[in-house]
């Protein structure tokens, strides 16, 4: 097997999330799915000393499987979805409200990340994996303040928040 060819596969098995991006429909919100899924099924994941370094791996590793992906598949494929699990972390980071924040911070993050309010359209044009990762990590970034504004909006409210 040739440098390149293992290249290539190390890049579609990261880029994609372990095969998640290539789901016959909606792989991004299929791997958004997963990570919220992971972030609840192991709740040491949240802690700040492990969130943060583990989403900065998972953002390096995502510039190098994307721009490996987009050399194969083109501009900004379909089938890299680590810029999906990177973003949605971003979302979930600190957010109060238990499982009800998380699906909260799942549904802002495939909202902002498919929608792309502008600064989140424009750096989805920044060159190579760049444009990849880092509308998601500004989706992510949108979601979870959108979420924490919620959240202090419901704190005026008579309006109780589901029990855990």
């Amino acid at each position: 097997m040739s440098g390149s060819h293992m290249r290539d596969v190390a890049a579609k098995f990261l880029g994609s999330c372990a095969g998640l991006g290539y789901f016959p429909f909606a792989p991004g919100t299929v791997t958004s799915f997963a990570a919220a899924a992971i972030f609840v099924a192991f709740p040491s994941i949240a802690a700040l000393h492990i969130i943060i370094p583990a989403t900065a791996v998972v953002f390096v590793l995502g510039l190098w499987a994307s721009e490996v992906m987009e050399g194969i598949y083109g501009h900004d494929p379909s089938q890299v979805t680590i810029d999906e699990f990177a973003g949605q972390w971003v979302a979930l980071v600190l957010l109060p409200g238990g499982w009800f924040g998380v699906l909260l911070g799942f549904i802002a993050f495939r909202l902002f990340d498919i929608l792309k309010p502008e600064p989140v359209d424009s750096a989805q044009k920044l060159p190579g994996g760049w444009g990849v990762m880092v509308d998601d990590l500004i989706a992510g970034i949108y979601a979870n303040l959108s979420v924490r504004i919620v959240f202090w909006a419901l704190s005026f409210s008579s309006i109780t928040i589901p029990p855990l």
